[in-house]
């Protein structure tokens, strides 16, 4: 085996060249490239590059609440601390997660619901564009398209890549049939990293 001699700062550089390498005949959507490269750099997983969906105005979306000083809410507390917060200062944003607030444990606790579900309702009173990055909870989303259903909420973009079996294809075709822009890893694959990596590539076109 040979060992690649890489200095620590071209390391990410070098990964997304072997990623350019390894794509082969696949050809990616430039406007999508980056965002589908950085969930492959943190997957290592190239499934990814068929799996990804994007409404047609996703990225545009997207980038322009991250202009407009965007918050970011996510579903887990993972995904919160993965999103470059330097990064995302510069831009004027903010990143949320209310999964340890008490009050949202409490109505979870009243309602019989999970606390994923319960964050999604208090989403509702925050102002201003609004990225919601959903990647654990297919009750998020799937609660977040009932309410974007009922005109209660108006997020500039969804992120829906939850992982697991029970209800998470589902919770993800349910999103694609809204009326709001999203990003979609479709099937059964996902997660918090992929949901804050996806941020990140945003966040990066802008400030990088």
């Amino acid at each position: 085996m040979k060992i690649e001699h890489i200095a620590p700062a071209d390391i990410e550089k070098r990964s997304m060249e072997i990623i350019d390498q390894e794509l082969g005949n696949i050809t990616l959507p430039e406007d999508k490239r980056d965002i589908i490269k950085r969930v492959i750099h943190t997957t290592a997983d190239f499934e990814f590059a068929r799996t990804m969906r994007f409404s047609d105005d996703a990225v545009a979306r997207g980038l322009d609440a991250l202009k407009r000083g965007a918050t970011i809410l996510t579903d887990t507390n993972m995904a919160c601390t993965g999103i470059s917060a330097v990064s995302l200062k510069k831009l004027g944003g903010q990143k949320v997660c209310y999964m340890a607030d008490p009050e949202i444990a409490a109505i979870a606790k009243k309602n019989g619901s999970t606390r994923a579900t319960a964050s999604m309702d208090k989403a509702c009173d925050i102002e201003g564009p609004l990225i919601i990055a959903i990647g654990n909870a297919p009750t998020a989303l799937l609660r977040l398209a009932e309410l974007i259903e009922a005109d209660q909420i108006h997020p500039d973009l969804v992120i829906g890549v939850p992982v697991g079996f029970v209800n998470v294809i589902a919770s993800k075709e349910a999103i694609m049939k809204c009326h709001v822009p999203y990003i979609v890893a479709t099937g059964r694959k996902g997660g918090s990293a992929i949901a804050a990596a996806i941020c990140n590539a945003l966040i990066y076109r802008l400030t990088r």
